[in-house]
C-alpha cells in the first residue's frame, strides 16, 4: 500500500511517500515470546535476534530470514519465508562474569557482524554501572554462534548529573563498518554531554572504547544501520508510557510538537534519522516519520537492504505478536 507523509517544516521530515509491506512471518517466528531486539543482514539472510533472557529461562538464538524467499514474498505474498535458527553458545557462561562482577544480565539488545564474527550488546538492570560487547564466531555449517568467553567489553553507562542511570536504558544501536564498530546509548538528550562508543578494531580486545560527541538528540535510539561514507541511519521512537517520563520533552522544548496531540498528552512517535560521523562527532538530522498506524509498535530493529529498511518489534504494539515491515520511499 502507498501511503502519503504529512507534511511538517523545511528542517524536519519531508512530504514523502512510501510504499509499506507487512511481511507474513511463519508461526514460530512471529511469535511474540521472541522479543526481537535487532536486524542484520548477513550474506543472503537477514538475521533477527532475540532478546535471549536467560533470567525467562529463554533460549539464545538468532533467526536467519531467506532474503531470496522474502523478495519472493514482496511480489508474491502466498509465498512462504523460509528460515533456520542459529543457537547462540556459551552466552550462560559469559552471565555468570556479570554475576561475579555484581552487575546483572538483562539481555541482547544489538547485532552486527564484521565478516563472520558477531557481535552483541548486553543490556543490564537500572541500576548496573555497565552494558557489555561481546562477540562470537558465526558457523553456518551446524548453525550456531560460539561466543568467545574472553571477550567482554565493559561498556559506561552514561548519566544524569545526580549520578543515576536512565531507567531501563542501555546500549541498543550497534553496527560494524570499516572493521570498527560504532554504538550507541539509547538516550542521548543530556543536558551535559552526549555520547556514542566507538571501537576502532573490532579484530581485537580494546582497552577502552574511544567517546565521539553526539548532537543532543531526543527520544529514544533502539537500532542503527551503516549506510556508506559515515553516514548511518538510525530508529528515533518515543514511548509515552510512565516509565520513560525522563524521554519527555517539556512542552516549550520544539521536539514536543512531535509527541503532544492537540489536548497536551504524549502520544508514541516513531521516525528514521540520518546521522553523519564527521570530525570526530555525529550529527543528526530526520529522513521521515512512519505513518500514525505504525506509531504504536515498539521498533527495535533496523536492516537497510535494496534502497527500503526492515523494521521489526519486539512483543509489543497492536498486532499481539513479532511484526516485520519492509518500507521504502518511492
Amino acid at each position: 500500500m502507498l501511503l502519503l507523509l504529512s507534511a511538517l517544516p523545511a528542517n524536519a521530515q519531508k512530504k514523502a511517500p512510501l510504499n509499506i509491506h507487512t511481511l507474513h512471518l511463519p508461526k514460530e517466528i512471529a511469535d511474540r515470546n521472541n522479543q526481537f531486539s535487532g536486524l542484520f543482514t548477513y550474506g543472503n539472510q537477514l538475521l533477527l535476534l532475540s532478546e535471549s533472557r536467560l533470567q525467562e529461562r529463554a533460549e539464545a538464538k538468532v533467526y536467519a530470514l531467506s532474503l531470496i524467499s522474502i523478495d519472493r514474498q514482496l511480489t508474491d505474498t502466498t509465498q512462504a519465508i523460509t528460515y533456520q535458527k542459529y543457537t547462540i553458545q556459551r552466552l550462560e557462561k559469559i552471565r555468570a562474569r556479570l554475576d561475579s562482577a555484581c552487575q546483572v544480565y538483562e539481555g541482547l539488545e544489538g547485532i552486527t557482524l564484521v565478516g563472520d564474527t558477531a557481535y552483541f550488546t548486553i543490556e543490564t538492570t537500572t541500576p548496573s554501572t555497565y552494558c557489555y560487547l561481546i562477540k562470537g564466531a558465526l558457523h553456518a555449517a551446524d548453525a550456531t554462534i560460539v561466543l568467545d568467553t574472553d571477550y567482554l567489553v565493559p561498556l559506561p553507562k552514561p548519566a544524569l548529573t545526580d549520578n543515576s542511570h536512565i531507567h531501563n536504558a542501555g546500549f541498543e544501536a550497534a553496527t560494524g563498518y570499516n572493521k570498527s564498530l560504532l554504538l550507541l546509548f539509547e538516550y542521548n538528550y543530556f543536558r551535559h554531554d552526549n555520547y556514542a562508543l566507538r571501537i576502532p578494531n573490532a579484530t581485537r580486545l580494546p582497552d577502552i572504547p574511544q567517546y565521539v560527541p553526539v548532537q543532543r538528540l531526543p527520544f529514544r535510539i533502539t537500532d542503527l544501520v551503516y549506510e556508506g561514507k559515515n553516514r548511518f541511519t538510525a530508529i528515533n521512537y518515543f514511548y509515552n508510557g510512565a516509565d520513560d517520563s525522563v524521554y519527555r520533552p517539556t512542552p516549550s522544548d520544539p521536539a514536543a510538537r512531535l509527541v503532544l496531540d492537540g489536548n497536551g498528552k504524549y502520544q508514541n512517535y516513531c521516525r528514521l534519522i540520518s546521522l553523519h560521523y564527521k570530525r570526530d562527532k555525529i550529527s543528526w538530522k530526520p529522513l521521515f516519520e512512519l505513518p500514525q498506524e505504525y506509531m504504536t509498535y515498539n521498533w527495535e530493529g533496523l536492516a537497510a537492504y535494496r534502497g527500503g529498511y526492515f523494521l521489526i518489534n519486539d512483543k509489543y504494539g497492536p498486532s499481539g505478536k513479532s511484526t516485520l515491515l519492509y518500507l521504502r520511499r518511492r
